[in-house]
């Protein structure tokens, strides 16, 4: 318990944009990984269907 006491809060202000960055990182990472997998997906299809 005594390490407790030594724990420093982050002020609602860090809290809210600390939580806003993640949020539009995640968002982000999303559409990068979707559009990724959209290019990968149209590649295998003409390997598949050419070759």
């Amino acid at each position: 318990m005594g390490e407790a006491k030594n724990i420093t809060w982050p002020t609602r202000k860090q809290a809210i944009s600390s939580t806003i960055l993640v949020i539009a990182v995640s968002i982000l990472v999303a559409y990068y990984l979707g559009f990724l997998d959209k290019i990968f997906a149209k590649v295998l299809q003409f390997l598949l269907l050419n070759y």
